[in-house]
């Protein structure tokens, strides 16, 4: 496919999804009106006593955290402490519209001391990441596309993979429970809406319209985004709790589970138990003042901290592999040999332009889904306006020396599902305010390079469609039969001018342009940390829930199905709170 390159100066501004210091997509506003409503539960860990003991701790108030402590601190529960790394949403305005996406991710800070809400990291493989650092998680500074898992996953996430067999009725109470408080329906216009076309046109069909649902085809899911632009977030469901009964804790970094041995008199049933179990957590303030969450009798411990958080906070703990545990002098509590295994992360690669006519800046809408049960690569595209730099200098009176030359770029990508290749994460400090090491072994397994092959082809094709004809270059090249079709004006890497038929060109085109959407998973996956009911094998009172037990992304997006995870543990976990009797699903 023929292309015109962006100067080099374009180049170097907008690789990957050009994070720059500088940029920002528009100027984000403040969130608007009152405190929000779950503001009443919000402390500075600075001010948490040393010592206080909860029925359910919650560490990590991200995607699952919140609905999961909102749920347990509602009808039913009982006394829970939720302990977040970050700050709160609000005192970050860009988090607060979609303008601010672009921007938020330039800002990232490795910093373990850093205050940003996103906080940078690189893999082993070299590929830059970014993981949440702020009340909400993911959802409070992702690009707000929401989409059920397929169907498929559920199987796969069922019995055969040693996890619980999903109650659907109450999956699907939970989604439409996250839904009716989080999720719009978005108005689909500019380059979304041509997206949208060149994606039927390039037999991505049918076309679904709006839906929530994981279904073949071309469709529109829901954004997180309302209809004035403002974000909702998971932090947002916190406000369902019932008073009296939440603390949220920010800035408070959980430095350690505390575990003590298990009173052999208290073992129940018929198989064996753990030899030891969770009391309670350590956690230090921003003061690095230390301070004690303690269980009270039948109490747990519940790690929400994410793919990178939770097998982290697992290892420092001393429950993870022994043989790692001993090599950097951590004690061992439990030996549960693939703590930090099975790492995943979904390859992303993609084509971006400046196209030759002004559009709007949007975020994901629209997603191309060839196969309904995950075989082929995910379609999605985005816009963005970001300002060039150093700043113009001109004698005209009408551009002061301040003033940047934005210029608008329009992406579209594939996302390989799954993946197959793996890799691990490891701890690189003990210091739990540094992210861990880790690699994710991007498209080391043919299938996933096969489907990144066929997932690019895709990409080229919809760029190929009728539909996209307005944003090629204003000007076109001739040859001796008359004017050729213009050309888009790309930016980064070219595609092989044979990617009809070349598929070696095009594998190594995927190798050198891998990025990540950020949809990374695992590291206490399903059936080999976690058992059926998300419990860590051999330790008491403790589970993880959230995508560190995925071994496979669900859908084309995980974020609805994470928020939905938080919210079905915690209505099963009140249910084993009341014994046998069944908890009724609040409207």
């Amino acid at each position: 496919m023929p292309a015109t390159p962006a100067p080099p100066h374009l180049l170097l501004l907008l690789m990957g999804l050009v994070l720059v210091p500088s940029l920002a997509a528009t100027q984000p506003r403040a969130f608007g009106g009152g405190p929000p409503g779950y503001a009443r539960y919000l402390l500075d860990a600075t001010a948490m006593p040393a010592v206080e003991q909860y029925d359910y701790i919650v560490v990590g108030g991200g995607t699952a955290g919140c609905p999961l402590a909102a749920t347990l601190a509602g009808p039913g529960g009982g006394r829970v402490l939720l302990l977040e790394r970050g700050g709160a949403p609000s005192e970050f305005p860009a988090l607060a519209t979609a303008g601010g996406f672009v921007r938020t991710l330039a800002m990232a800070d490795p910093a373990p001391e850093s205050d940003a809400p996103a906080q940078a990291f690189t893999s082993e493989d070299g590929v830059p990441n970014v993981r949440a650092r702020v009340l909400g998680g993911g959802t409070a500074i992702n690009a707000g596309f929401y989409s059920r898992a397929h169907p498929g996953w559920f199987l796969g996430h069922g019995e055969g993979a040693g996890v619980t067999n999903w109650d659907m009725r109450l999956v699907n109470a939970s989604y439409e429970w996250v839904e009716r408080q989080l999720t719009f329906q978005p108005t689909v216009h500019g380059w979304q809406a041509a997206v949208r076309a060149a994606l039927l046109e390039a037999n991505v069909t049918p076309w679904n319209g709006f839906t929530v649902d994981h279904v073949a085809g071309t469709k529109v899911g829901a954004t997180t985004f309302d209809a004035s632009g403002r974000r909702h977030s998971a932090a947002d469901l916190l406000a369902f709790a019932r008073p009296g009964r939440l603390r949220v804790a920010l800035r408070a970094t959980v430095t350690n589970i505390i575990t003590g041995p298990v009173d052999p008199a208290s073992h129940r049933g018929r198989f064996p138990q753990p030899a030891v179990g969770a009391i309670g957590v350590v956690y230090q303030d921003r003061l690095l003042e230390q301070h004690q969450a303690l269980l009270r009798p039948g109490g747990e411990v519940i790690l929400c901290a994410g793919a990178l958080g939770s097998p982290q906070l697992l290892l420092l703990s001393g429950i993870g592999p022994a043989s790692d545990l001993s090599y950097v002098g951590i004690p061992v509590s439990a030996d549960v040999p693939d703590v930090g295994k099975h790492m995943f992360d979904n390859p992303r690669n993609g084509i971006s332009i400046v196209p030759s006519v002004p559009i709007d800046h949007s975020l994901i809408q629209v997603v191309g889904i060839p196969s309904a049960n995950g075989t082929a690569s995910y379609l999605e595209a985005a816009s963005y306006i970001v300002p060039l730099a150093p700043t113009l200098s001109s004698s005209d009176p009408f551009i002061g020396p301040s003033s940047p030359l934005y210029v608008t770029v329009a992406t579209i990508m594939e996302k390989v599902p799954g993946p197959l290749s793996e890799g691990s994460l490891w701890l690189a400090s003990t210091n739990p305010l540094e992210s861990p090491a880790l690699r994710f072994n991007y498209l080391s397994r043919p299938e996933d390079l096969a489907r990144c092959v066929m997932g690019l082809r895709r990409v080229a094709e919809v760029l190929e469609s009728r539909a996209l004809d307005g944003f090629r270059s204003a000007v076109g090249s001739m040859n001796r039969r008359g004017p050729v079709r213009r050309d888009f004006r790309t930016i980064g890497t070219q595609l092989p001018v044979d990617w009809r038929t070349n598929d070696m060109a095009l594998a190594s085109y995927c190798q050198q342009t891998v990025a990540t959407l950020w949809h990374y998973h695992g590291g206490c996956v399903a059936g080999k940390v976690v058992d059926r009911d998300f419990r860590v094998f051999g330790v008491r009172a403790l589970r993880v829930v959230d995508a560190s037990i995925f071994s496979e992304t669900p859908g084309t997006n995980p974020q609805a199905t994470i928020l939905m995870m938080g919210r079905y543990v915690g209505l099963k976990m009140i249910e084993e709170r009341h014994s046998r009797r069944p908890v009724r699903t609040p409207p």
